[in-house]
């Protein structure tokens, strides 16, 4: 069972023997740890088909809602991945719960993204309509690559007019196979800037998502795997549930190690192979945390780290001792970070 230390970052018990072995469910982001645009991440599918030999349930939970869960369960059957369409909760489902508890049955919303968003708003009792002129009660704006001005033009005529405006989430990117592409809260920025508005969010990092996630699976120790701090960490912490970053993504270890308090995962995982090694746990011992052969102090406004950058157990004990020194941080924080590349020893 895991446990949180002083520095937020969460050891196992001795007896485990791998990583995997705490937890009962696995709940995993999608774009950044799955599949990058519509290739897998190498290794990812073989750690995921594991899961089920070992008694783990898997669960997707994405805020891409440019498609159905039932095109996203296809998608990654095809990509050898274990996913029947419950397994899959979206932000397209959430969005349209929350647009359906503002807006009464039969109320228009002007859909501004993908057909499988719309077809939530219908599913909802609700009425998708193409243009402001239609007079919406309300927008609703998920990510689809086939969005362009005019789209965006429309929600902010409607939103403008005080439609009720609902985001299916904000990520500013979106990772694919050539590289990071801007992502749904890029375009909502868009709308954002021409209306002055903000939009109510459903989708991560919002607790809900998460929780219905873990609910659907019948799970008491999930663990929300994902590459984002701001959207899968973030929400994965408001809901209570252990979080690990996996680097296969967005973010970075430079990046985890800055991180505000709200966004720090309790792990760090180099991709989903990492689910059946022990993990190196960070220890405090007398002013140093150790990870592993790695070991990290602060000095002031310094970080030193025992080891080389190519280490992630240097990353995972330098977060541990500069999380330490700033529990709090409402912002992004950046130490002077030293790597001495020595023996532990030098730190003791």
């Amino acid at each position: 069972m895991p446990r949180r230390t002083r520095a937020g970052l969460r050891t196992t018990s001795p007896s485990v023997a791998a990583f995997i072995d705490a937890f009962d469910a696995v709940l995993s982001d999608l774009d950044g740890v799955v599949y990058a645009g519509p290739h897998a991440i190498p290794g990812a599918v073989e750690a995921l088909q594991a899961l089920g030999p070992r008694g783990v349930r898997l669960g997707y939970v994405t805020n891409n809602a440019s498609r159905s869960t039932a095109d996203v369960a296809a998608h990654l059957r095809e990509l050898g991945a274990p996913a029947a369409e419950d397994d899959v909760v979206s932000s397209a489902q959430a969005g349209a719960d929350l647009l359906a508890s503002k807006v009464p049955a039969g109320a228009r919303v002007l859909v501004t993204g993908s057909r499988a968003l719309a077809r939530e708003v219908e599913d909802r009792g609700l009425i998708p309509v193409e243009s402001a002129e239609d007079r919406p009660d309300a927008v609703i704006q998920g990510f689809s690559p086939d969005l362009g001005w005019r789209d965006l033009a429309e929600a902010a005529y409607a939103v403008a007019a005080g439609a009720l405006w609902v985001a299916t989430n904000t990520d500013l990117s979106i990772p694919q196979a050539r590289g990071t592409a801007p992502g749904n809260g890029t375009l909502v920025a868009a709308v954002r800037a021409a209306t002055g508005r903000e939009p109510l969010v459903a989708g991560k990092p919002e607790a809900p998502l998460f929780v219905a996630a873990a609910q659907r699976l019948g799970a008491s120790r999930p663990v929300v795997v994902g590459d984002r701090l701001d959207t899968d960490i973030l929400g994965g912490n408001r809901a209570g549930f252990a979080t690990a970053a996996v680097l296969t993504g967005v973010d970075t270890p430079e990046s985890i190690l800055r991180a505000r308090a709200a966004e720090r995962p309790q792990y760090i995982l180099a991709t989903l192979a990492d689910f059946y090694r022990p993990y190196a746990a960070p220890v405090s011992d007398d002013g140093v945390w150790r990870a592993g052969a790695a070991a990290a102090r602060t000095e002031g406004g310094r970080l030193v780290v025992e080891g080389t950058p190519e280490d992630l157990d240097g990353w995972r004990a330098a977060c541990a001792a500069w999380w330490e020194a700033n529990p709090e941080a409402q912002g992004m924080t950046a130490p002077e970070l030293v790597w001495t590349g020595v023996s532990r020893h030098a730190l003791a």
